[in-house]
């Protein structure tokens, strides 16, 4: 019995685990079926087995019926047919199959429903007890709470730095203005209103920036300190040429006109004269030329007192009436000094009656304004001057702190090679000592250096004393007030300040939406580099190239600063295609290599007006030249001929003037302009000629025309080219 028995083994390469516990088996893991047996009948034994015939076949039957009920249920579970995917068997295996995985055997086909129970893995227990432990709360969702934040506004600010005060994201204020209909970027300034509601409408708190104030000590009642009467400040202006600094010299024993180019001056002048009482009195001198206006303005800002300078042989002139208005907007008191009063041609009392008209009267005609008759050549009559200034500053009192925090005004600005940003300064209070931390503008710094007018150094400066002060971060604009602070840190703050709330150079997003993103190029640009010694001179050219105006073109000042002409400069006047001009001021050797390379043509100038004739004719260039017509002379067509190279001639007969060959035709046919064009060729007898005078006859080929008829006119003429000026 032993042979006949099949044995099925199970694979050892199935991965997924198998419950064979049920089958009871030692060693090896087989399970026995007996053969079945064949049939047989014997004739012998028909008798004695028939009564139990039915009963054996009813049980062969049963146990045919459950073997092939077994076979289909494994087939069906664990044999991979052909149209059903991999990946929909219930064994659900892990990396390669292998077709040896799903061999059937009778011990699988038994346990059928214990395979298809899935144990889990150990380790996936584990696992799974580590996520419970990571995420207690897993299963409920958090919900953040938002942080209400107290945001600072400014005056304006960008949506930038208005992102990082709320701590949210700029694109979010960007779509946030899109949807309100406003194209913005992240570089865009806002003035503080839209801020304010952006800030709110993202939950926020906004708080507006109050603004750090520092004392101003204008007032008699507000000085503190040692209150001592101060030297009277003293603005001398008036024409060109009319002896401004001349007459400064011969108060002051000096030579400043000398070094001035063409004669003229062309930056503010602060000295200090001290007179036979050993009085100190403070000088101003101020620019005559018209461009100059600004310089002018701000001389008379800061003075007590205005001297008027008047040629007594020339008169009152543009820039005379120009200094009277200056000066009545500052409603400060005029002594008029009527300068060159030696020279022969001179007419004093027409002056005086001119003057009258500007509401300025002389004592000798019952009036109340001083008038001096001085010469700066000659020194006449200076003391009188100078008595005649202090009598004025003794009536106007003038007093000042000589040991509170130092303030006055920048005169003038300039950055030396050596000493960097150098500022002129007129303290009007105070006392100013070396190692003072100030701010002047939207810049700051702490005295390391003073000088004044004779070039000496100082250790402190007193009220009314112009010095030249070293320590600057940056240079000061001209006309800008300086303030003596506390320490460091207050100075920085004010700084930061200033520049975050300047509206000269930001500017804010455009209220109308509409013209945001037009640009108007109508005219035509010519761009200008202004580099200038000092701040004053670059002003005022500025302001004069910006009055020079044309419906076709225009000056565009890309950048207009003072220091000495580098490298950067060249390359931005080669990138956006600029003339350069530099202003009492030279390029340094980087800089005038890179020009040669680069061939950009550096203009310098040392007078302020041949810049702008410069500028003017520079902008003159740019106009489109007018075209003239000149009519030669013009011929009746009497016959058209065909010629078969030449196409169709026009056999014609001069009329009036002369026809010439190449030059510009039109045909009129009943005194409407058929075709404009050129005359190719001019026959004569056979033979080509240049011109045809009046009377004669002669044969035209016009180029690119055939449409000749009789009685046609040819008209000859040529254009002129007029060059067009401002």
């Amino acid at each position: 019995m032993d042979k006949n028995k099949k044995t099925l083994t199970i694979s050892s390469d199935l991965k997924k685990k198998i419950d064979t516990t049920s089958i009871k088996t030692s060693g090896k893991k087989s399970f026995s079926v007996e053969k079945k047996k064949p049939f047989r009948t014997n004739k012998s034994l028909n008798k004695s087995i028939a009564p139990t015939t039915a009963n054996t076949q009813s049980d062969i039957k049963k146990k045919n019926f459950t073997r092939k009920f077994i076979e289909q249920q494994a087939t069906k579970d664990f044999i991979k047919k052909d149209n059903q995917p991999a990946g929909k068997s219930k064994l659900k295996l892990k990396g390669p199959v292998d077709k040896r995985d799903f061999k059937l055997t009778v011990s699988r086909a038994l346990n059928v429903e214990e395979i298809e129970i899935k144990q889990r893995s150990l380790a996936s227990v584990k696992r799974a007890r580590l996520k419970e432990k990571k995420k207690p709360d897993s299963d409920e969702k958090k919900e953040f709470k938002k942080v209400i934040r107290e945001v600072k506004i400014p005056e304006q600010i960008s949506i930038q730095d208005l992102s990082n005060r709320m701590a949210e994201k700029s694109s979010d204020i960007i779509k946030f203005l899109f949807n309100m209909k406003v194209v913005a970027t992240i570089n865009h300034n806002i003035d503080k209103d839209t801020a304010e509601y952006i800030v709110k409408e993202f939950g926020h708190k906004p708080i507006l920036e109050e603004k750090p104030s520092i004392e101003k000590t204008k007032s008699k009642e507000k000085f503190e300190g040692e209150v001592k009467n101060r030297p009277p400040i003293v603005t001398i202006m008036g024409h060109v040429d009319h002896g401004k600094t001349s007459l400064l010299d011969s108060l002051r024993d000096s030579n400043v006109v000398l070094g001035e180019h063409g004669g003229i001056t062309q930056h503010i002048g602060a000295y200090q004269v001290t007179t036979e009482n050993k009085k100190l009195i403070t000088f101003i001198d101020t620019p005559g030329h018209a461009a100059f206006t600004e310089m002018r303005a701000r001389g008379s800002k800061i003075t007590d007192i205005v001297v008027l300078v008047v040629a007594a042989d020339d008169g009152i002139k543009p820039q005379t009436i120009e200094a009277i208005k200056h000066a009545k907007a500052a409603k400060v008191p005029i002594i008029v000094a009527i300068n060159k009063c030696d020279l022969p041609e001179k007419n004093i009392s027409k002056i005086k009656n001119e003057m009258m008209q500007y509401e300025l009267i002389a004592e000798d005609l019952s009036g109340d304004t001083l008038f001096v008759e001085v010469s700066a050549l000659k020194k006449i009559n200076l003391d009188k001057l100078k008595e005649n200034i202090l009598l004025q500053s003794e009536i106007l009192d003038l007093k000042a702190s000589y040991s509170d925090k130092a303030s006055g005004v920048v005169i003038e600005s300039k950055i030396d090679k050596g000493k960097g940003p150098v500022s002129t300064i007129l303290i009007s209070n105070g006392k100013l000592k070396k190692g003072d931390y100030f701010i002047c503008g939207d810049t700051w710094g702490k005295i390391r250096a003073m000088i004044n007018y004779e070039g000496k150094m100082l250790n402190e400066a007193l009220p009314s004393m112009p010095v030249e002060i070293l320590g600057m971060n940056n240079s000061a604009y001209a006309g800008a007030e300086f303030f003596v602070t506390k320490d460091e840190e207050e100075a920085k703050e004010l700084s930061e300040f200033r520049i975050n709330n300047s509206n000269e150079n930001k500017k804010t997003l455009a209220k109308d939406k509409a013209t945001l993103f037009e640009v108007d190029k109508d005219k035509d640009e010519l761009n200008i580099i202004i580099k200038s010694d000092v701040q004053g001179s670059s002003e005022a050219l500025k302001t004069a190239i910006t009055k020079i105006e044309h419906k076709e073109v225009e000056a565009k000042i890309i950048l207009s600063d003072i220091g000495m002409i580098n490298e950067t400069d060249v390359s931005l006047a080669k990138a956006s295609n600029a003339i350069l001009i530099g202003f009492n001021v030279k390029p340094n050797r980087e800089a005038k290599k890179l020009a040669e390379e680069q061939k950009i043509d550096i203009k310098y100038f040392n007078i302020i007006y041949e810049a702008i004739d410069y500028v003017q004719k520079s902008l003159s260039g740019l106009l489109e030249p007018d075209l003239k017509e000149k009519i030669i002379g013009s011929a009746e067509i009497q016959k058209v001929f065909k010629v078969s190279n030449a196409g169709k001639i026009a056999g014609s007969k001069v009329i009036n003037g002369e026809i010439k060959s190449k030059s510009k035709a039109r045909i009129i046919r009943d005194g409407v302009v058929v075709y404009t064009g050129e005359i190719l060729s001019i026959f004569r007898e056979k033979n080509q000629v240049k011109e045809v005078g009046t009377g004669l006859e002669c044969g035209i080929s016009i180029k690119d025309f055939i449409d000749f008829k009789e009685k046609d006119l040819i008209e000859s003429y040529l254009t002129e080219e007029i060059k067009r000026s401002i």
